[in-house]
């Protein structure tokens, strides 16, 4: 017994000369979400009531539901009620299957009630633009209409896209007055130039800053509340943009989010990456609805201090449909990288699944001989 300690330490040493790989007794995935009951805690006040609906479930009347109802009904999940009858607090038929609908849609377990990943994803800043409002393609790859809709893209109704003669280059604009004073225009100006870039590097379609803000086919701003499009923005951590499909070319951001560009430096909990929304507006200015996969920049979600600007396999099929492939950029090469990190990634989880199983395996058995 008294080796033990000695064991004990060196199995520690072991474990702490693998600092990449995670480590636990308890095997909870990586990118589980947070729990609804703590997940914004950190100042924004959009959807946080929420939370109080944690378990709710047909049959259930909780204070808060009819709010609840017009957030789905708002984002495309069931129709809004009649001035006559508004929404109450009762979750009935008609509210189990708009959360069905949601649950479906995103890419979330369908248990018809609000458990803590539904509320999750429902509590997370997001998107303006609508989720359901939107054509689905019809490839061989793609789900039909009338079936739920999993890890693909979709467009606006009737597919509208910009057009021009060849080479379509579209010209675009940050507007020098809807600003944030907190970030300088020359910042703000790359991060657009960066993420109407990824774009390009994929369709054959060109962009061209301009200073011209009102002739630009695409036209950016900063704004706060109400900012007369009739789609008033909602405060910090609710919704945190909107764009209108072609060829509108108005892209919106809330002015009241904390915009952040570069995470190692930004200290605010609740900073949005500015880059990741920018390259998902820039996605709905294009023609694409939301996808319903997670990793997907269209995804409609985003929470505070993530970072996903990259275009996935999804995003790029998407955009390709509606104009085509640039001659210079291979899709293939990205399947093949897709699938080179996920056999990785699965090789490097069960090693240190293996690793952390054995370990605790030893722990217990050292401990109950004490």
């Amino acid at each position: 017994m008294s080796r033990l300690p000695h064991i004990v330490s060196v199995l520690l040493l072991l474990l702490l000369r693998r600092p990449l790989l995670p480590v636990s007794c308890l095997h909870v995935a990586a990118d589980a979400p947070l729990t609804a009951t703590v997940h914004r805690q950190d100042g924004g006040a959009a959807w946080r009531s929420f939370q109080q609906l944690l378990d709710a479930r047909r049959g259930s009347h909780v204070t808060g539901l009819a709010e609840l109802k017009r957030y789905l009904a708002r984002f495309g999940y069931m129709p809004g009620s009649p001035e006559h009858e508004p929404p109450n607090d009762a979750f009935d038929a008609h509210m189990e299957a708009a959360v069905r609908r949601y649950q479906s849609t995103l890419s979330l377990p369908v248990t018809g009630q609000l458990d803590s990943a539904t509320l999750d994803r429902i509590m997370a800043p997001r998107c303006g633009v609508g989720d359901n409002a939107h054509d689905v393609a019809t490839s061989t790859s793609s789900s039909s209409v009338s079936a739920p809709v999993v890890s693909r893209f979709t467009f606006f109704n009737g597919e509208p896209r910009w057009t021009q003669p060849d080479p379509l280059v579209l010209t675009f604009a940050i507007s020098p007055t809807a600003t944030v004073d907190y970030l300088p225009d020359e910042t703000v100006r790359a991060v657009f130039r960066r993420a109407f870039a990824r774009w390009a590097r994929v369709i054959p379609v060109g962009f061209v800053e301009t200073d011209d803000y009102d002739a630009a086919a695409i036209r950016v701003g900063f704004y706060a509340g109400s900012h007369g499009d009739g789609i008033p923005f909602d405060g910090p951590l609710g919704v945190l943009g909107h764009a209108f499909s072609p060829k509108n070319g108005r892209l919106h951001l809330d002015a009241a989010e904390r915009w952040a560009v570069d995470m190692d430096t930004e200290t605010a909990r609740s900073a949005v990456d500015l880059e990741s929304v920018a390259t998902h507006e820039i996605g709905h200015v294009l023609g694409l609805g939301h996808s319903s996969s997670p990793k997907a920049v269209m995804y409609p979600s985003l929470s505070p201090r993530e970072k996903k600007a990259e275009l996935t396999v999804d995003d790029i099929e998407g955009v390709q449909w509606l104009y085509g492939s640039n001659p210079g950029f291979s899709l293939s090469s990205l399947y093949q990288q897709d699938s080179s990190m996920a056999t990785t990634g699965r090789s490097s989880w069960l090693a240190a699944t293996s690793s952390a199983s054995l370990v605790c395996a030893v722990l217990v058995i050292l401990v109950t001989r004490l």
